[in-house]
């Protein structure tokens, strides 16, 4: 079971499953993908390092009781990963320190693109963190990837310009929803 469930999804945890460890590596090997996310060792080269983004991944987050990580999006219907949606603290100027500052995001095979699933995953983690009592939560776009910006947009978030806090300084497109608007994202469906 995962963490949250959605009308057509299921965001769960990324397994070391065979299956799993597959298809995180045909996601991230694959430069379409990696050229937006700016992060070291991307794309992938070689099997065997799907094994260890997800041991990285799984340590990044656990002190986080579940509230904060990177998850599968699982198509309930087919059965099928069509990505990653993450949850989590921003890094800061210097990365290895986090700030207050919750960050969404969202990766998805090629083969996923241009179904709303990163919009109804993304929606689901953010409805259940704004119910935390979090004010704000950000989304932070390589510029140029306009296909992440409409999914921002389609969440409901506000584009305030370039900023330069978080990522080491990289001047990254910077999104933000806050609860105190009008434009607070639904509850995700059952």
């Amino acid at each position: 079971m995962g963490i949250l469930a959605t009308e057509r999804l299921v965001v769960r945890d990324w397994t070391a499953d065979p299956a799993d460890l597959t298809r995180l590596f045909d996601i991230y090997s694959r430069p379409e993908v990696a050229r937006w996310l700016g992060a070291p060792g991307l794309p992938l080269t070689d099997p065997a390092q799907a094994a260890d983004r997800l041991a990285m991944w799984r340590e990044r987050h656990a002190d986080h009781g579940g509230r904060y990580g990177t998850w599968a999006i699982e198509v309930r219907d087919a059965g099928v990963v069509a990505g990653t949606v993450l949850l989590k603290p921003l890094p800061g100027r210097d990365e290895r320190v986090p700030t207050d500052d919750i960050e969404v995001g969202w990766h998805l095979h090629p083969d996923s693109w241009g179904h709303g699933y990163a919009t109804e995953a993304a929606r689901a983690l953010v409805a259940r963190e704004l119910a935390t009592g979090t004010r704000e939560v950000y989304a932070v776009v390589a510029p140029g990837n306009e296909a992440s910006m409409a999914v921002a947009r389609r969440l409901g978030m506000s584009h305030v310009g370039r900023r330069t806090d978080w990522y080491g300084g990289e001047s990254l497109e910077t999104f933000v929803l806050t609860a105190a608007t009008d434009e607070v994202v639904p509850p995700p469906l059952r």
